[in-house]
């Protein structure tokens, strides 16, 4: 469940454009998404943070390590590792999600 603290009308187009993120279905969709609202550098922060929490949920290395494996900073790995084991959860919906595909 989301746990955002908005207020009014900023909760309100949250919730809204949550369910126009879920609605864009497949890969081709979500790609082509993300390109035209993001820049390089934060799809290229997006993918670091998932390939840092697939690293931390395969456990046996340290946060340099990873850091140094992944091409980011020891606070982002720090960051992630928080939100993986107390966020809301969307790390690791995405890993458990990838490891239920078929490779």
């Amino acid at each position: 469940m989301l746990t955002w603290h908005h207020s009014g009308t900023a909760s309100r187009r949250l919730r809204r454009s949550l369910r126009r993120l879920t609605a864009l279905g497949d890969h081709a969709d979500v790609a082509a998404f993300l390109r035209d609202a993001c820049t390089l550098s934060e799809l290229q922060a997006i993918c670091h943070r998932l390939e840092v929490a697939r690293l931390l949920d395969q456990g046996g290395r340290t946060y340099l390590e990873i850091a140094k494996e992944v091409g980011t900073s020891t606070t982002t790995v720090t960051r992630v590792a928080h939100w993986l084991r107390h966020g809301e959860g969307g790390y690791r919906i995405v890993l458990e999600r990838l490891a239920e595909r078929p490779r």
